[in-house]
C-alpha cells in the first residue's frame, strides 16, 4: 500500500529547499522501491493569501490522512501586520496540536568538513553530536490565558501561561529516555525548578520516569547555565530534554555550533511515530528566491522521516552518506562557504547530493 507524504512548502525558501529535499526523496522512492507518493497543500502565508486562513482545512484533512508531514517554512514580513489568530506560525502550531506531534527532535551534529565554518574553537565543537528532545504541544506557546487586555487603569498588559500537566511532562520523558537509550545513555533535563513551579513539576516527573530507566544517567541543569554550558563545553552532552520555549532557544544556540543553521533538521512525532520533519530555521524571506539557501537541513530531516516513521534505516543512511560525500567534494552554499571551497546554489548543492547517491 503506497505511503502518502504532505509536502507543504511553505513560505519564504521554503519551495526552494521543499523541491531539492524531494529530488533527492524521488530517487530514492525509485531506486529503492519504498512505495511513497507525494500530495502538495498550502500552509502559512501561501495559504492565507489564497484562502485567507494559514491552515486550511483541506491542508489539515491531508496531514490526518497522510502517514508523514514534509515542511519547508512559514512567515515573513508581509504577513507580520495580520492579526495573531492568522499569522503564518499559526498554521504550523495548528498542525502539531491537531497531529499531536508532541516530541521534537533536533539533532545538532558537527560535520568534520565544517569545522572552521563554527565560531566557537575547533576543539570546543569538533565532534559535536547532541540530541534536544523538545517537547511541542505544551507549555507557554499554548497555554491559556493568554492575550493583550487593558487592565482597570488603563495600561495594556500582556499575558501567557507556562503550563504542563503530569501526563504531558511523563510521556515527553518517556521519548528522551528511550532515545538516549540508542545513544550514549545520557540525558540531561533542563528546566527552572528554582523560580518556576511548573518546572518544579517538571524535575520531580523526570526524577520519577527515570527510576525506569536505570541504565540512563539521568541529570539536571538550569536553563541559563544550560545556554552558557552549550557553548562553554557542548560536548557534555547527549541528549537533552526541556519544555517547549526553553528547547526553541537552546536548539538555536545548538544550531550556530554546527557553523550554520542551514544544516540541522528536526522532526515531530506523536506516539506511533506519525511525523511532521522540517529544517530548524527560518522561511528567510531576505534571500527567498535568489537560489542561494542551503537545503541540506531539508535532505536530512527527509533521511529522518525514513528513520523514524517509515523505518528505513537504510535509505536514511544513504542520504547522510551522500551529504557526507557532497560536503567532501568541496561544494558550498553561501551559509557554509569559506576560502578553497566551491559556491553553488541551492539546486547546486541538491543535485551534489542526488549525483552522490547515484555514484
Amino acid at each position: 500500500m503506497p505511503k502518502k507524504i504532505a509536502v507543504l512548502a511553505g513560505d519564504g525558501i521554503g519551495p526552494e529547499i521543499v523541491a531539492e529535499a524531494i529530488k533527492v526523496l524521488s530517487f530514492l522512492n525509485t531506486n529503492m522501491n519504498l512505495g511513497l507518493v507525494f500530495e502538495n497543500a498550502l500552509i502559512g502565508g501561501a495559504a492565507y493569501d489564497a484562502f485567507g486562513t494559514p491552515l486550511p482545512q483541506t491542508t489539515l484533512n491531508l496531514c490526518k490522512n497522510a502517514d508523514a508531514v514534509l515542511l519547508g517554512a512559514v512567515g515573513g514580513p508581509k504577513w507580520e501586520p495580520l492579526a495573531h489568530a492568522v499569522r503564518p506560525e499559526r498554521g504550523l502550531l495548528g498542525i502539531r496540536s491537531e497531529l499531536n506531534l508532541f516530541s521534537n527532535l533536533r539533532p545538532a551534529i558537527l560535520y568534520p568538513q565544517l569545522v572552521d565554518a563554527s565560531t566557537l574553537k575547533p576543539e570546543v565543537v569538533s565532534g559535536l553530536d547532541i540530541m534536544i528532545v523538545r517537547e511541542l504541544t505544551g507549555g507557554i506557546y499554548f497555554g491559556q490565558p493568554r492575550g493583550v487586555h487593558v487592565a482597570e487603569n488603563g495600561e495594556k498588559v500582556g499575558i501567557n501561561t507556562k503550563i504542563y500537566s503530569e501526563s504531558e511532562i511523563r510521556r515527553i520523558a518517556h521519548s528522551a529516555f528511550k532515545i538516549a537509550q540508542k545513544r550514549h545513555k545520557k540525558l540531561c533535563s533542563v528546566d527552572k525548578a528554582n523560580v518556576l513551579e511548573v518546572t518544579e513539576l517538571w524535575r520531580s516527573v523526570m526524577t520519577e520516569v527515570g527510576k525506569e530507566y536505570p541504565d540512563v544517567q539521568l541529570s539536571h541543569m538550569y536553563v541559563d547555565n544550560a545556554a552558557m554550558q552549550l557553548v562553554r563545553a557542548p560536548k557534555q552532552f547527549d541528549v537533552i530534554v526541556t519544555s517547549n520555549m526553553f528547547g526553541d532557544i537552546l536548539s538555536d544556540i545548538a544550531a550556530m555550533l554546527t557553523g550554520s543553521i542551514g544544516m540541522l533538521p528536526s522532526a515531530s512525532l506523536d506516539a506511533n511515530a506519525k511525523g511532521m520533519y522540517e529544517p530548524i530555521h527560518g522561511s528567510a524571506p531576505d534571500i527567498a528566491g535568489q537560489g542561494i539557501a542551503n537545503p541540506l537541513a531539508t535532505i536530512l530531516s527527509v533521511a529522518m522521516m525514513l528513520r523514524y516513521t517509515f523505518n528505513q534505516p537504510e535509505a536514511a543512511e544513504r542520504i547522510e552518506r551522500a551529504v557526507n560525500t557532497a560536503l567532501d567534494s568541496k561544494v558550498r552554499t553561501a551559509d557554509i562557504y569559506s576560502e578553497g571551497m566551491i559556491k553553488v546554489s541551492t539546486s547546486g548543492m541538491g543535485d551534489a547530493v542526488l549525483n552522490a547517491l547515484k555514484g
